[in-house]
């Protein structure tokens, strides 16, 4: 009888299955304000998903191995050849008895180009001794005891085969200094950039030998005549032909080499870490950086050789000065048409911006 409609135990009973459908109502009401809420957790789980994918592709990026250069090798092999090919040509030039001037002009006039080779070798043999260490500190201060055994070599090399006089000491100490400062430099982050730009200062250095046999046709095709006038600004439009040439190789070497290391470790990794346009911005203009560090390291390392030569007479003195604004204005020149070249080319292989179909639809 308890289960009559008509009864009170029959109304009790039926309360608790009235009360369900309320609280089915407040669930589902629940349920949708969570859904309601839904895009900002649907965002917080794409943002933790998009951190985890990029983590994920930084570690296949790097492989768990640190960044390197690629081409280090060759790299420290070429700058090492060069730095003993400008090497014997000043003793040479020094040791010549049919030079017709003395040996502290021709050791003044050869000091740049033994200097930037001794920074390029520095830091390519560096960057080859540290390529694949991957702590910060530990990388530096390998790269500088790198430089440091570059420079030591390069020293006892010029003492052994040099005159042993005060212009021979102060070549092997600016050259070890030089060597030195070349290491500290490749125990930068970014190995591939300081290998574009020991690459490009290569380049533009080997292209400035090979270009000093086209000097005299060009002073011809300037309109050098028999006044000193005439020759004065013709030397000068060929310097600014020579800076203009070198810095679009410069910027054009390290571009390539950026690309191609670029493309090594996608084949090797199967995803490389993208450089953004600064790097290639300092790569381009490295090379006008170094030229400009090693008329830094000259002016102080190298000074008491330079006011030797300067001494000798006036005509050496203007010879002198008129060489040191020439080197200034060489690494300038080079610097911003190397930077400027290398962010053109660098700019014309991007491509349109991808658009976001979610950002043109209208919000609801």
């Amino acid at each position: 009888m308890s289960n009559q409609p008509g009864g009170s135990t029959a109304a009790e009973t039926d309360q608790p299955e009235a009360v369900e459908p309320t609280t089915g109502e407040a669930t589902a009401a629940e349920a949708t304000a969570g859904s309601d809420d839904g895009p900002s957790g649907e965002a917080g789980t794409d943002d933790a998903a998009a951190g985890h994918e990029a983590g994920a592709d930084e570690a296949v990026s790097t492989g768990g191995r640190p960044e390197f250069a690629p081409g280090a090798i060759v790299l420290a092999l070429v700058s090492t050849g060069w730095l003993a090919a400008m090497l014997w040509s000043t003793r040479e030039a020094i040791h010549s008895t049919a030079a017709g001037v003395t040996a502290i002009s021709l050791s003044a006039y050869a000091l740049p180009g033994v200097i930037t080779a001794a920074l390029v070798t520095g830091a390519t043999v560096a960057l080859l001794a540290t390529n694949r260490l991957g702590r910060a500190t530990l990388r530096f201060l390998a790269a500088v005891g790198t430089g440091l055994l570059v420079g030591l070599v390069t020293a006892v090399a010029i003492n052994l085969t040099y005159t042993d006089n005060a212009t021979t000491n102060t070549i092997a100490g600016t050259a070890a200094a030089a060597a030195i400062i070349g290491g500290a430099t490749a125990g930068a982050r970014q190995a591939r950039v300081v290998g574009a730009i020991t690459l490009a200062t290569l380049t533009a250095q080997i292209f400035v030998v090979l270009f000093s046999r086209a000097r005299d046709p060009l002073s011809d095709l300037f309109g050098a005549g028999e006044t000193q006038q005439s020759v004065l600004d013709a030397a000068k439009w060929v310097s600014r032909t020579e800076s203009l040439l070198a810095g679009l190789l410069a910027g054009l070497a390290a571009y390539l080499y950026l690309t191609w290391s670029r493309r090594r470790a996608e084949r090797r990794d199967g995803v490389a870490s993208p450089l953004r346009w600064p790097a290639y911005l300092v790569a381009g203009a490295g090379a006008g950086l170094l030229l400009l560090l090693t008329e830094v390291i000259i002016r102080i390392g190298g000074r008491g050789l330079l006011d030797l030569a300067a001494a000798l007479s006036e005509a050496d003195e203007v010879a002198q000065t008129a060489l040191g604004t020439s080197r200034v204005d060489n690494g300038i020149w080079v610097l911003f048409v190397g930077a400027l070249t290398t962010l053109i080319v660098f700019g014309r292989t991007l491509g349109p911006r991808p658009v976001d179909d979610d950002e043109d639809e209208p919000a609801a």
